[in-house]
């Protein structure tokens, strides 16, 4: 009990050194001072230490996280709306989830920095270490960064502070390819053959996650992730063409 309470207190009453480390990382990835720190306590807050309030909610990033993982969205899909007039909308969809899907996400985390003041269960560790940890943080902060400065300030965050420095657009256009179609290609010449099997359905919060897994003459070989089948199996296909060293 007395355990509980010590949580609940030190959760929201954070300590000024605590809170002076939270101010100085988010000036660092987001470029501004917080106006609204408790935003950002919340979003580096994972569901593993959320506490009930007094309304009887747990408190954690979660809500941000849906908040932000939509805007985000919004903003890349205005841009490439733009930049692309004449494109279709397979190819802009097709951009946008390699800009904002949960692996590159999570490894934009992992470059932020985010690692050092994500809060969790630190019993839990091994078991958070997945690899939507640090992309879900990050789409909470889009969130809190949204609530706390405005979507006009939000949209220049997102593009200077996190896509332009991190992404090569004309090389993430240029690299377009379907896989699933070339290796499938690959493997009629070589008489191999070749199996699409989806082995998972993770269903999230606010998503689906499929896992597809290639097989060459029954042996496994790529393992990929996406938000529908399609773009798991293509995912899986591009891991198996490097996986076999094809060009």
């Amino acid at each position: 009990m007395y355990s509980a309470a010590k949580r609940l207190l030190n959760l929201f009453h954070a300590s000024p050194e605590k809170d002076k480390r939270l101010i100085t990382a988010i000036q660092t990835v987001v470029g501004a001072t917080p106006t609204n720190l408790s935003l950002y306590r919340l979003a580096i807050r994972h569901a593993s230490i959320a506490v009930k309030n007094s309304n009887g909610i747990k408190e954690s990033n979660e809500r941000l996280e849906y908040l932000g993982d939509a805007i985000l969205g919004a903003v890349v899909a205005d841009y490439l709306f733009k930049k692309f007039p004449y494109k279709d909308e397979g190819f802009l969809t097709e951009i946008r989830s390699r800009l904002v899907n949960r692996e590159s996400l999570n490894n934009l985390g992992k470059r932020l920095g985010l690692e050092s003041v994500i809060e969790y269960d630190q019993a839990s560790k091994g078991k958070l270490s997945h690899k939507s940890l640090y992309g879900d943080t990050l789409e909470a902060i889009v969130g809190a960064v949204y609530l706390d400065k405005g979507y006009k300030f939000c949209k220049r965050f997102i593009w200077n502070k996190l896509l332009i420095p991190y992404f090569d657009l004309d090389e993430i256009v240029h690299s377009i390819t379907n896989y699933k179609s070339r290796i499938i290609e690959w493997a009629q010449k070589e008489n191999k053959d070749i199996k699409f099997d989806i082995i998972e359905v993770k269903n999230q919060k606010h998503y689906k996650e499929f896992t597809a897994l290639v097989y060459i003459d029954d042996e496994p070989k790529g393992t990929g992730y996406g938000f529908n089948k399609k773009k798991a199996e293509q995912d899986a296909a591009q891991k198996t063409f490097q996986l076999l060293n094809l060009s």
